[in-house]
């Protein structure tokens, strides 16, 4: 049987019950209690007060010695449903990363209110040095918890991060979408369609030279059997039949497999039943695991120079997809190397433009700002240093680049020097595209072919509400 989220009712627990678990602290762990810190005291931490290892120890013993001893309690014993009421810790010695923490908690007393219960706790180095040691009081949960465990969250630098699985059990809730693979002919590519038809995302239609897939198939693997394929001569070919299918209305989505950008979307553009009032435009959705929200960046993939209405529909689209997926009110930061409007730097004029549009509800849905450099987008304390005040500001949930150049090195910047995952998806056709690099893992892929599917629910609610 593998491992179970349980938790212990008020009448399971007995005093002397205790659980445990040692975790090495990682240097990333500690940098979060940092940044945190930094966003909460104003101007009171900047970098070199963030970097200096005795602020770095206070906050590690402080923090993620009373998080891992908290988190015991929450997860453990008593587990899911208890409610922490009191904490009463000692601090002993810092904690350093690369140490190995030892957190314990034992329960000392129950009662004497109905459901309460005392636990001693200690938190120590591997070595016995102590760190922390106290008392956490807590109310017991009252419902029993006992399930499978699910997939893992991310708890240290190799875990991924686990916005994309939500972006998945969100697609899966909605049920599967018939989806046009174009020429899936390599492992990565029908690996991914196929992967996400079991995770129940997609209905998927193969389309591209029959040998050359059940090739890839066989590769991997993969068995074919029960599968939709449509027998195409090459990847073009395969472009042209699946913007077909979706003209039609035969798949309300496209993804790609093995074949260029420009080859798939200028087969789609061509089918003119496919085409909306708005620009074709790209999003990536990034989950930096530093960044507190998802972060969708565009146009890093189709509109190399923008316009002002290229770019008006560059952030609608980007606006509309960050609502689907549970923003309510998305805050788009209009990037540039500048906060202050100059004719000599054409990208602040487009972003005050951009930003007097959305006031006269040419962009709905959306608080936009702009310019903003991107340390005054994403930090807080950036923009509080610099004295910029706005809904937008430090928090921004959309990255709008001036050009494709600039959005598609802020991208790959995120993906290989933060650590982020990423999904792509094309928006402003009929039909979603999700778009994959030839680099992306199997569950980026996943991500884009769940982020299509939303978008095309979407979009068949609207097309429903019209009607």
């Amino acid at each position: 049987m593998g491992p179970r989220i349980e938790n212990r009712t008020i009448d399971k627990l007995r005093v002397g019950d205790s659980t445990s678990v040692r975790r090495k602290v990682a240097r990333s762990d500690i940098g979060t209690f940092a940044s945190f810190a930094g966003d909460v005291l104003d101007d009171a931490i900047d970098r070199e007060l963030a970097a200096d290892p005795a602020f770095r120890a206070a906050l590690s013993a402080g923090g993620a010695a009373s998080t891992v001893l908290c988190a015991l309690v929450a997860a453990r014993l008593p587990g899911p449903g208890s409610r922490i009421t009191r904490l009463q810790l000692e601090i002993e010695n810092p904690l350093r990363h690369e140490d190995v923490a030892v957190a314990r908690a034992e329960v000392a007393e129950l009662g004497p209110a109905p459901g309460s219960v005392t636990l001693d706790v200690t938190c120590t180095r591997d070595d016995g040095t102590l760190i922390v040691s106290g008392r956490i009081e807590a109310i017991a949960p009252d419902t029993p918890v006992s399930r499978p465990f699910g997939r893992g969250v991310a708890l240290d630098e190799a875990a991924p991060p686990d916005r994309l699985e939500r972006i998945e059990e969100h697609a899966k809730g909605l049920g599967p979408v018939r989806m046009a693979v174009v020429n899936p002919v390599d492992e990565p590519s029908l690996t991914g369609a196929l992967e996400s038809a079991r995770a129940g995302l997609i209905a998927p239609v193969l389309i591209g030279p029959d040998a050359e897939m059940r090739a890839a198939a066989e590769t991997g693997g993969h068995d074919l059997s029960g599968l939709e394929t449509v027998d195409c001569a090459d990847g073009g070919a395969a472009a042209e039949k699946a913007a077909a299918l979706a003209a039609n209305g035969e798949c309300s989505a496209i993804m790609k497999g093995k074949i260029h950008t420009d080859a798939l979307l200028r087969a789609v553009l061509n089918q003119h039943d496919l085409r909306t009032e708005r620009c074709l435009s790209h999003v990536f959705v990034e989950d930096v695991p530093i960044y507190p929200r998802l972060l969708f960046v565009a146009d890093a993939a189709v509109n190399i120079a923008p316009d002002l209405a290229t770019l008006r529909d560059i952030v609608q689209n980007a606006v509309d997809l960050a609502r689907a997926l549970g923003v309510d009110r998305p805050k788009v930061a209009m990037l540039s190397a500048v906060e202050t409007v100059s004719e000599d730097i054409p990208s602040t004029l487009a972003a005050a433009a951009i930003c007097k549009m959305a006031d006269r509800s040419e962009i709905t849905g959306a608080d936009v700002d702009g310019p903003l450099a991107l340390d005054n987008a994403v930090s807080e304390q950036a923009a509080r240093i610099k004295g910029i005040s706005s809904p937008v500001a430090g928090r921004a949930d959309i990255l709008i680049a001036p050009d494709i150049e600039a959005a598609n090195i802020l991208a790959k910047d995120l993906d290989y020097l933060a650590g982020a995952e990423a999904a792509g998806i094309a928006l402003g056709m009929r039909v979603p595209i999700a778009l994959s690099s030839r680099a992306d893992t199997p569950r980026e892929r996943r991500a884009s072919a769940a982020l299509a599917a939303i978008m095309a629910d979407a979009r068949s609610g609207q097309s429903r509400g019209a009607g």
